[in-house]
């Protein structure tokens, strides 16, 4: 037996859309298949720098088509070391990562293809290139600059020994966090103290407690940021105390899952390699290739929101403290009472009960007459459950995704509920990105963590978890519209800070009146939302956007503050280092914690959001503007569709971000809408 003909990455997928034979993939097809990968893209790198000529095609294209068995092992890895993580796949990703940071450092910092790739773009006026070709070369080059191509020969070496030592740390740091998560979960032995909860709420807790072997007890899983959804209804304070102070605790305990000093030396390591480049900070080397451009434009922005969302995060508290006192109680208000309280003032001033609504979002009827009739109304787009399809885990569902006439444009996979091998959060990821230098249509991934519901039961969503679905399937649509050429480019292949917008605006359609009246029924009596309720949903739109807004916040400055650190800063305590930056922007309020504490901040340390947590309210601005002129111009139509579709989601990353958003809008975004919407004005 060969490779070849052994292992299930070796060769382009037969399946439909190429999906990848998870019949034949196992835990033991992952490093044969990367090391195989990683050499076979070096001996197409070898081939690419032998050749005399430099063109645009035997070095830019062939680029774009190597490494094809290294990719397709990568996105199904990382796909299900994520979803559906085991001991095995733990070891796995700890040798790989180093290894692959090695492998990309040895082809960006190829001298000689670096060369060639200058020659072209010091030449590219005279090379005659359409202009997605124009914008590859320009990416390519702009990749290898950033990565270091330019850099002399000890730069160059200590470079790569930083990213392997960072590769390493970035993964530890998220293996000690789904650990600590888990250990984390709240016991619960008197199910008195889960009043407040539904039935099936209840009985998920039970189920939980019996997965881990908890006979007689209930369980309460920790989510990945700070609090919890269910804090909102458990009238127990002292349950809810145990599980916001819990949340906290992820990661920041003195065991061995303490990420502390794990991403104190990620912190030092990336202000090292800043420094390769000739900046200060990680955050002005990540910058350079971001729409914002540099940390004084992300603080510019900023500086605009503080202020007022903290002054209305201390108003709402005040509000709440009064409801406090009204109930007779004798307590100062806590972070673990404000999604308590703030229910209770929500019904009170808006008449609006959000745990209400739960039976009216039931999981079917808003994934297909929710999300998918959006995206029909407004795309044309239709989709169809293919369950003879397998997938890597059996709760993740396949969905043929076909246009308007008929043709085939992609496959979505929904991957809805919580387990303990899952990441905490939700994501997009793609197990085959569409383009048509190879001839390939996107295979598509939505992961969310709902809570499984007890068998027979449905799966009642809040109205934060409806939002979710819809978000992350903004993410699916920018990747299954996508329509470019090359793979570099395929849907979210987009600067960081741009790559929110999309999905954001496709949360809009939740209330969207044709759209809340064909989803929003009761799942037992067949009745519609009331029309009062949704009214009163809107009229509260900007209700807590304080609290909102000035946890988000403290995050990103957070994240700001620890990538703007030089390699010789002396940080010895991670709280008092988080707690100095977010009270010197004035965001310091003990009722509204960070939405990330450092040590479970995984977008930030184990993912790609480093310097770059900004990213989602400088989307925002995006997608408060674009909200505003689909409003003006009919909402949900198929010509407002076909236009967002046509200028900016087929688009990928083929051109600028912000040209895009030019193309589709006609000018640029103001800040306005978004202030606006947050109750910032």
């Amino acid at each position: 037996m060969t490779f070849e003909t052994e292992n299930p990455f070796a060769l382009r997928s037969t399946l439909e859309y190429e999906m990848p034979d998870f019949n034949r993939i196992n835990e033991e097809s992952y490093l044969p298949a990367f090391y195989a990968g990683c050499e076979q893209q070096l001996g197409e790198v070898h081939e690419i720098i032998k050749a005399d000529e430099v063109s645009f095609e035997n070095t830019i294209v062939a680029m774009e088509k190597s490494g094809q068995t290294l990719m397709r092992m990568l996105m199904v890895f990382y796909n299900k070391s994520s979803s559906d993580t085991s001991d095995r796949l733990d070891e796995i990703e700890e040798e790989i990562a180093p290894k692959l940071a090695a492998h990309m450092d040895e082809i960006r910092l190829n001298q000689k293809l670096w060369g060639r790739i200058k020659h072209l773009y010091e030449n590219r006026d005279s090379l005659n290139l359409s202009s997605e070709d124009a914008w590859l070369l320009e990416r390519y080059h702009r990749d290898f600059t950033h990565a270091g191509a330019h850099l002399t020969d000890q730069q160059r070496e200590e470079l790569k020994k930083l990213n392997e030592e960072l590769s390493k740390l970035e993964t530890q740091f998220g293996k000690n966090l789904l650990n600590d998560t888990n250990a984390l979960a709240v016991e619960v032995d008197d199910v008195a103290e889960l009043d407040g909860l539904t039935e099936n709420e209840i009985a998920a807790c039970k189920a939980a407690a019996q997965a881990r072997g908890l006979t007689d007890k209930y369980l309460v899983g920790m989510v990945n940021f700070t609090g919890h959804p269910l804090l909102a209804r458990l009238t127990h304070r002292g349950l809810r105390e145990r599980i916001m102070k819990n949340s906290l605790l992820k990661g920041g305990q003195s065991n061995e899952n303490d990420n502390r000093p794990v991403l104190l030396q990620i912190i030092k390591l990336r202000a090292k390699r800043a420094e390769l480049f000739g900046v200060k900070t990680h955050a002005e080397y990540v910058l350079q290739d971001r729409n914002a451009q540099n940390p004084a434009n992300v603080h510019a922005m900023m500086k605009q929101i503080a202020p007022a969302a903290v002054k209305n995060a201390r108003a709402e508290g005040a509000e709440l403290q009064k409801a406090i006192d009204a109930s007779g109680e004798n307590f100062q208000l806590e972070s673990w009472d404000w999604d308590f309280y703030t229910e209770k003032v929500r019904l009170a001033k808006y008449n609006l009960d959000t745990a209400a609504m739960k039976p009216y979002f039931e999981l079917e009827r808003v994934l297909h007459d929710g999300v998918f009739f959006a995206a029909n109304k407004l795309f044309g787009l239709s989709f169809k459950e293919r369950k003879d399809i397998k997938t890597y885990h059996p709760e993740a569902r396949a969905f043929e995704v076909f246009n308007e006439d008929g043709s085939p444009l992609a496959l979505f996979i929904g991957d809805f509920f919580t387990r303990d091998s899952k990441r905490g959060g939700a994501w997009m990821n793609n197990l085959v990105d569409q383009n048509f230098l190879l001839g390939q249509l996107p295979v598509v991934v939505n992961n969310l963590n709902i809570p499984k519901p007890p068998a027979g039961q449905p799966a009642l969503l809040t109205y934060d978890e409806t939002t979710t679905l819809f978000h992350e399937f903004g993410h699916a649509l920018h990747g299954m519209l996508s329509d470019v050429t090359y793979p570099r480019f395929s849907g979210t292949s987009v600067e960081r800070d741009f790559v929110e917008f999309p999905s954001q605006v496709n949360e809009m359609w939740i209330t969207w009146p044709e759209v809340m009246d064909n989803y929003a029924i009761h799942h037992e009596t067949g009745e519609k939302l009331p029309t009062e309720w949704i009214q009163n949903l809107k009229a509260a739109a900007a209700f807590n956007e304080g609290h909102a807004t000035t946890s988000y916040m403290a995050a990103a400055i957070l994240d700001l503050a620890w990538h703007s650190l030089t390699s010789d800063a002396q940080i010895s305590n991670v709280e008092e280092f988080e707690a100095k930056a977010i009270a010197d922007y004035g965001l310091d309020y003990q009722a509204v914690p960070t939405r990330y504490r450092s040590t479970y901040f995984s977008h930030i340390f184990a993912g790609g959001y480093s310097a770059g947590y900004y990213g989602y309210i400088w989307s925002e601005v995006l997608d408060a503007d674009t909200v505003d002129w689909f409003k003006a111009n009919g909402g949900l139509t198929r010509a407002n569709g076909d236009h967002f579709r046509n200028t900016l989601l087929a688009r990928g990353g083929s051109l600028n971000s912000m040209q895009m958003f030019r193309n589709f809008r006609g000018q640029d975004a103001t800040i306005q809408p978004l202030l606006t919407r947050r109750g910032l004005i």
